[in-house]
């Protein structure tokens, strides 16, 4: 599962400038991040389906029944996984110093809560941005 807090960064993300802005959270709200719906749930679902499924019957009956269940399977993996993988967002509109506003949506962090009135530092590298807390 990929974190997207405004303080958790990639291996590749390292050592590379960034534009800084600051400002104050003047709204914010909770919003669902929606999970990936990936191949390994879809194949972990159709294998443990088809295992499962050819154990019913015997001859023809069981090869079928092996396919439907892999087919269930495939499909409840992969929702599965898109349930297992939906994260606490949380969208933020902040007044920067300059007086434009801006909105970011990045992963909500309950170890750096983020709330209306916080002075915030914004980082932008191309269209990615994250805001952290001024401490």
């Amino acid at each position: 599962m990929t974190d997207s807090t405004g303080t958790t960064y990639s291996g590749s993300e390292a050592r590379r400038i960034q534009q800084v802005s600051f400002g104050t959270i003047s709204e914010l709200q909770y919003v669902k991040l929606e999970g990936t719906e990936g191949a390994v749930g879809t194949v972990a679902g159709a294998a443990i389906g088809g295992i499962a499924g050819s154990g019913v019957g015997g001859g023809r009956g069981s090869d079928i029944a092996a396919i439907l269940g892999g087919v269930a399977g495939g499909v409840l993996g992969s929702r599965a996984e898109k349930s297992l993988t939906t994260q606490q967002g949380i969208e933020m509109t902040i007044r920067l110093d300059s007086g434009q506003y801006i909105s970011v949506v990045q992963q909500a962090n309950p170890s750096a809560p983020l709330q209306v009135g916080d002075t915030v530092k914004i980082l932008t590298r191309g269209n990615t941005s994250r805001v952290v807390k001024m401490q």
